[in-house]
């Protein structure tokens, strides 16, 4: 997720917590004062029909629903409005309630309160370690996540690629236009990319004009077609609409790499960083991919045309 949408995420997540504390509030009112009970509170969906319901099953967002601590809420709900379904009908009947029906009330409330705070707290980190200019993630996240997908690859689970993604040109973009359409142009590229990759992939702020991309489950061939594609949207594509109307356009360079579950995590980071360079020594804007024969100054670079053609 990428900043404008974590902060989306939160607040929707604060706005579902205060319904949630509204509700129960509500609900123990009626209970302790022997009030009459709205007699949708009764029916078999109520989980659906009070207002956290109704934002859980119709109004959140995509992102949040990605998210395992957001799908875990719907047991708790639904159990939360069972039990007060009981306690209300027996309210009514003016039949006792006992301390532990209340105290389950209680419990299952405070455990869903517990859940929303949960997922608020692990999407205010993603924040906090999210690049601000371009929302990639920050570096710091990098290895920790490259390390788990190495080791999902060195238990034969999934194989993983990555590749280096850079800017061309950011220097002549900044004299050109300015710094301000120099960020504008770096975050219009991380915004395409994340736009056109799938939703478990993710990109990392490297440093400077430079992004490294995890792409999980995707062997070099289907990380190369993933890589292509990007590259050749991103050139057709305004990235800025300058002051005086002009459309900025950039383009970018890559370089990929196997993670290979064999060597440590910062090798298969320079192999990929090896490729992007010699993208770069070739005249910019074309994918290369790290080949063993490296080693004798030759690697592999891949085309639409030609896949195993040399570079």
């Amino acid at each position: 997720m990428d900043t404008t949408t974590l902060r989306a995420a939160l607040l929707q997540l604060q706005r579902a917590t205060h319904d949630h504390d509204e509700w129960h509030e509500n609900v123990v009112r009626t209970i302790v004062c022997r009030l009459s009970c709205d007699p949708r509170e009764l029916e078999d969906n109520a989980h659906h029909q009070c207002r956290f319901g109704q934002w859980y099953y119709a109004e959140a967002s995509a992102a949040l629903r990605e998210q395992s601590l957001f799908t875990a809420m719907e047991a708790e709900h639904r159990r939360l409005h069972g039990i007060a379904a009981g306690l209300l009908r027996k309210a009514a009947c003016s039949e006792p309630i006992s301390r532990e029906e209340y105290d389950e009330l209680v419990a299952v409330s405070a455990q869903l309160r517990l859940e929303l705070a949960s997922l608020r707290h692990e999407i205010e980190g993603m924040l906090r370690s999210s690049d601000a200019l371009t929302g990639a993630y920050g570096r710091a996240l990098l290895l920790p996540e490259l390390g788990e997908s190495r080791e999902l690859a060195r238990r034969n689970v999934q194989r993983c690629s990555i590749a280096f993604m850079d800017v061309d040109h950011l220097k002549q973009i900044n004299d050109t236009y300015g710094h301000v359409v120099g960020d504008q142009v770096l975050a219009g590229a991380v915004k395409y990319s994340l736009g056109h990759l799938r939703p478990y992939d993710k990109v990392f702020r490297y440093g400077g004009d430079e992004f490294l991309i995890l792409l999980p489950g995707a062997d070099l061939p289907d990380a190369q077609h993933l890589v292509e594609r990007i590259r050749e949207g991103l050139g057709r594509t305004p990235l800025v609409v300058s002051a005086e109307g002009e459309s900025i356009h950039a383009t970018a360079s890559f370089g990929l790499a196997l993670l290979d579950p064999g060597i440590r995590v910062e090798e298969s980071i320079d192999r990929a960083d090896k490729a992007l360079l010699l993208a770069k020594e070739q005249g910019r804007n074309r994918a290369v991919t790290w080949d063993p024969s490296i080693a004798t100054g030759v690697m592999l670079q891949w085309t639409p045309e030609d896949e195993t053609g040399t570079g």
